[in-house]
């Protein structure tokens, strides 16, 4: 008789955990205020911080703006070719994320470029190859270096120090940072790390569970 009441109370509980208790990434950045109307009344809402608009030029000199990430969880992280220092592991550290993601549609990632003067569209194409870049699936981008660095210090966060994107201003950042489908950034990792870039390989398979739920 104990097994007949308290089974099926069991399956039901694991069931109820199995389809909607699961892990979910940790949404940064400040609720914003909103304005919008509803029902003819205008209200404010808040809104998560979400990555901002852009328009870069490729490794192949195609224009490329915020349309590419439709729909797409990616990576962004910001390097430069001629470092000699973190930027190397890093690329090798994308390689994996990469790697990981090669048949999934629904990951890319987006490196930018802080030394566009130096890093044009054929010296990124030369960097993509040395990095076996899947085209579509990793970009490499270069463009105006104040929108370049506002998207690195107000869109993603990869710095706090201040700068305008002037000629002495320089980003130098180890920074990954993880951003959803919303355009909202689920996570930031140490690009050098090889456990932290595997926590965010991981962090990608939890984000795309969450989509899937």
């Amino acid at each position: 008789m104990i097994a007949i009441l308290v089974i099926p109370g069991v399956a039901y509980l694991l069931i109820r955990t199995g389809k909607n208790n699961f892990t979910r990434l940790e949404i940064f950045g400040t609720r914003e205020p909103v304005e919008k109307t509803v029902n003819g009344k205008l209200i404010i809402d808040t809104i998560y911080h979400t990555v901002g608009d852009f328009s870069f030029i490729d490794s192949n000199n195609d224009t490329i703006n915020q349309s590419i990430t439709s729909n797409k969880i990616f990576v962004a992280d910001y390097f430069f070719t001629t470092c000699k220092s973190i930027c190397p592991k890093m690329s090798d550290q994308l390689m994996r994320v990469q790697f990981a993601f090669k048949d999934d549609p629904d990951v890319m990632i987006l490196s930018h470029t802080v030394d566009p003067e130096g890093d044009t569209p054929s010296v990124l194409s030369a960097y993509a190859k040395q990095h076996n870049a899947i085209k579509g699936k990793w970009y490499f981008l270069t463009g105006d270096k104040k929108e370049l660095y506002d998207m690195a210090r107000n869109s993603y966060y990869v710095t706090a120090l201040p700068g305008d994107g002037g000629e002495e201003d320089f980003i130098h950042s180890e920074q990954f940072v993880l951003v959803d489908k919303e355009k909202r950034i689920r996570g930031f990792y140490d690009g050098t790390d090889y456990n932290e870039v595997t926590r965010l390989i991981g962090e990608i398979k939890v984000l795309e569970q969450e989509y899937e739920q």
